[in-house]
């Protein structure tokens, strides 16, 4: 197949998934979409326009499913050059106290074990093919670095992505596997419109929250999945600028 390169991007059939897949498609690379409804995803795929753009169905956090998909990339693509790793989901807010166990698994399972499952996946098919290598980008996040109130599932698994990646980067090292991190903070999508109404604040109040333009996302994904494979961002940390990181709240 005479194609420029070979991406797999999870949870595809929207957000940030959606546009950076957009995104690659339109640089011309093949793309693998990869997310639990498949309409969706060939939604995505329509509007894309490219013939290069792959539906896949597959819920990642089931580990069988992802050995099937990975499969069926090596059968049908032969190849892989790029992971992105960004399916996941955040649950509403809730004490510690008030978490259940299976709402707890349900985060760890989908942001956690699916991003381990596609990445310990990708990193066989990479180690194995020729050129050997290729680059995995995980969706980290601003809260791999600082928690918002009420989010302990959520801050806990973006926390392990970041060891995700730095081992795994150190891991890829011999076999020209390039690992690293996109930490996004408050981009406009439909995960985050609660943002524009109010979001719990450290200090107990209710405030809305700057985002910004899901552009700024692409652009650094872009630069980041463009690099040489001799060069890597291990961490970029995008965010709306008048968000309340920064300093104390």
């Amino acid at each position: 197949m005479s194609m420029k390169k070979i991406a797999l991007v999870t949870g595809a059939s929207s957000g940030i998934g959606k546009a950076c897949a957009l995104a690659l498609l339109k640089q011309e690379w093949a793309v693998v979409l990869v997310g639990r409804r498949a309409d969706a995803l060939e939604a995505v795929a329509k509007e894309s326009g490219s013939s290069h753009a792959f539906a896949m169905p597959a819920d990642v956090s089931d580990e069988a499913q992802v050995k099937d998909l990975f499969s069926a990339v090596r059968e049908k693509l032969g190849r892989l050059d790029l992971l992105f790793n960004n399916a996941g989901i955040s649950l509403p807010y809730s004490l510690p106290s008030d978490l259940s166990g299976s709402d707890w698994r349900r985060a760890v399972d989908v942001n956690l074990n699916g991003a381990f499952y596609c990445l310990s996946h990708a990193f066989e098919l990479m180690k194995s093919q020729t050129p050997q290598g290729g680059r995995i980008i995980n969706n980290g996040s601003i809260s791999a670095h600082v928690p918002r109130p009420g989010s302990i599932a959520y801050t806990a698994t973006k926390h392990a992505i970041s060891g995700l990646t730095k081992a795994a980067n150190l891991d890829g090292r011999a076999l020209n596997i390039a690992v690293g991190q996109i930490d996004i903070g408050n981009v406009a999508s439909d995960m985050t419109l609660k943002m524009a109404n109010g979001v719990h604040q450290a200090d107990g109040s209710i405030k809305p929250e700057a985002r910004m333009e899901m552009s700024a996302v692409v652009d650094t994904f872009m630069a980041m999945a463009n690099l040489p494979l001799s060069a890597n961002i291990l961490t970029a940390t995008v965010m709306a600028t008048q968000m309340p990181y920064v300093g104390r709240g």
